[in-house]
């Protein structure tokens, strides 16, 4: 069966055709600009075919996802014959809300449900909404199948998920922890527990998901139990653009000095702050290091920051779970990154774990880094959401 995995943004739409007889990579791309002017990118994995990489009126999603098909299938550009050889479409859904905990095939009640959870994830939803549409009216029957950024965290209990408000606004208006990055976190904890050689139902994994977007997940016996991302993705350790964990009342003080209003601040908090607004000069990490080389002290104070909140979140995690056997770093920053995996293991000497310098020189390929000696393994592992929702596809199909 090949399946087409795809991630639709407000404006954009990023996708991967796979073959599930060896969950190998045919193609992927990305459609950029859609309503605005347009751009489509699209690599063939196999053969000799050319890249496809130039503007073109992208005016809807529709538009877009019928010009994916037709590179996809083209003589030119294409890694099959037809659309026929298809088998089923799907879909990254950053929020089912407590409605799912598992991936579903879609049908009108899981669009309704989608529809509902929209208030909670106002920006991301929304665009997820519209991607199904459009495959729906250009792929016709072809089996659409939605896969939870959400659903991964539904497992933990209620004294990890539930906020100290007054009780009503969880049962009124479903204000909880929810967590995000669930795709990656279940990968991640199941390929560390393949790398281990145990059973993942005997292992306690705690698996970093650090990019411009950063969370954190305690994995006991290959269930989700905490995570650091809540309500939205903006809590948490501080990330490229967004705060992390702030007091509220900084919001009722800043909003109330500078005459804020409340999308201005939202927009403060979410596209302004972690790193990019302590260093002053980018959310890039290697913008970063660049710039504490040269001494910059504000840069060096942000590397310090995430590097320190990340190491306590994990600490807290070894604690709810009583134990860690694994920590596993992922994603741009974690798999990339040597100097903040090593920023991190530093404060891990008291569960006698340490990090093999020369293993922790590498980037974007698994690796334990972590000595003989080490309690605690440490493994760098490339995340694969996009595989995982392939995975989730093949199994409802196929029921």
């Amino acid at each position: 069966m090949k399946i087409l995995v795809i991630n639709a943004g407000s404006s954009s739409l990023k996708y991967q055709l796979f073959d599930m007889k060896n969950e190998s990579v045919l193609a992927k791309g990305l459609c950029e600009r859609i309503g605005i002017d347009g751009h489509l990118k699209h690599t063939p994995m196999i053969g000799d075919k050319p890249t496809f990489d130039e503007d073109m009126p992208l005016p809807t999603h529709s538009e877009a996802i019928a010009a994916v098909i037709e590179k996809i299938t083209s003589p030119e550009y294409g890694v099959v014959k037809s659309m026929s050889e298809i088998g089923a479409a799907g879909h990254r859904v950053v929020h089912g809300g407590e409605a799912f905990s598992s991936s579903v095939l879609i049908n009108e009640d899981v669009m309704t449900a989608l529809e509902d959870c929209v208030p909670l994830a106002p920006l991301h939803n929304p665009a997820n909404i519209t991607g199904i549409n459009a495959c729906k009216a250009v792929m016709g029957d072809i089996p659409q199948v939605a896969v939870f950024d959400t659903a991964f965290h539904q497992t933990m209990p209620k004294k990890a998920f539930i906020y100290a408000l007054p009780y009503k606004y969880y049962i009124e208006d479903k204000v909880r922890r929810y967590g995000f990055h669930g795709t990656s976190h279940r990968y991640l904890a199941r390929r560390a527990a393949e790398m281990i050689g145990k059973p993942i139902e005997k292992l306690k994994i705690i698996s970093c998901h650090m990019g411009n977007g950063s969370s954190i997940c305690a994995v006991d016996g290959g269930r989700s139990v905490d995570t650091s991302m809540g309500f939205t993705p903006l809590v948490g350790i501080p990330m490229g653009t967004r705060c992390g964990d702030v007091d509220p009342s900084v919001l009722q003080f800043l909003m109330a000095k500078h005459n804020f209003d409340i999308d201005t601040m939202l927009n403060i908090l979410n596209k302004q702050s972690g790193v990019l607004g302590i260093s002053g000069i980018s959310s890039d990490f290697r913008d970063l290091s660049e710039a504490f080389e040269d001494g910059n002290e504000r840069a060096f104070l942000s590397l310090q920051m995430f590097n320190y909140t990340t190491a306590k979140v994990i600490g807290s995690y070894i604690a709810a779970m009583n134990g860690v056997d694994a920590i596993v770093f992922a994603a741009g920053i974690g798999e990339n990154d040597p100097d903040t995996r090593l920023g991190v293991a530093e404060y891990l000497g008291y569960l006698d774990t340490y990090i093999d310098l020369k293993a922790n020189r590498v980037r974007g390929k698994e690796r334990c880094i972590s000595t003989a000696e080490s309690k605690v393994k440490l493994l760098v592992i490339p995340t694969n959401e996009e595989l995982v929702i392939a995975r989730d596809t093949k199994e409802i199909v196929d029921l």
